[in-house]
């Protein structure tokens, strides 16, 4: 198993496909996977990742709602993941002012994902593949068998080859994105 600390001045400023913003990804796979923190400062309409499946997570702010052909998809709670198909038409609507969200995306024919929430005195177990365990806010502790990780605000630690162990969070919140390798 191998753990690497991910720092803030460390993380790469992508700007938006469609023009209107910038994301900051903490982690990334080239173009086959990303973990990403991104403002969205005004409501409008989201990039088009067409064979990509998307993962969104609100960590500041709230109010977010994602208006679909097929109706919305609600991202007023903070730290509650939703999953929708990059191809998918969407522009955001903002209710309350700016938020910011975390996204996982991957390219669905190689790729799974999963984004989850760990509070203090949650654990899970990992699977193969890799796992970016975020600090949304404050400050974290995380624990990975007998060693522990301090994870301040707005940083991570990658974990790959981690298959089996068990990921706890000792103090604070962590958002854990995992991505699994697909066999076709």
């Amino acid at each position: 198993m191998s753990a690497h600390l991910l720092k803030p001045q460390d993380y790469r400023r992508t700007s938006w496909k469609n023009g209107g913003g910038v994301t900051t990804d903490i982690a990334h796979d080239g173009e086959l996977w990303r973990f990403s923190r991104t403002p969205i400062t005004a409501s409008g309409p989201f990039s088009d990742y067409a064979g990509f499946d998307r993962m969104q997570m609100l960590v500041a702010g709230h109010g977010l709602v994602l208006e679909t052909p097929d109706g919305e998809i609600d991202v007023r709670v903070p730290f509650k993941p939703v999953r929708f198909a990059g191809e998918l038409a969407i522009t955001s609507r903002l209710e309350a002012g700016p938020v910011e969200v975390l996204n996982l995306l991957g390219d669905r024919s190689k790729v799974m994902l999963d984004l989850a929430v760990l509070e203090a005195g949650e654990s899970r177990h990992l699977g193969s593949g890799r796992h970016i365990a975020y600090c949304p806010g404050g400050a974290a502790v995380a624990r990975l068998g007998e060693e522990a990780f301090d994870l301040s605000a707005d940083h991570a630690l990658h974990l790959e080859q981690a298959d089996g162990e068990v990921l706890a969070c000792v103090t604070g919140r962590i958002v854990l994105g995992s991505v699994t390798c697909v066999s076709r």
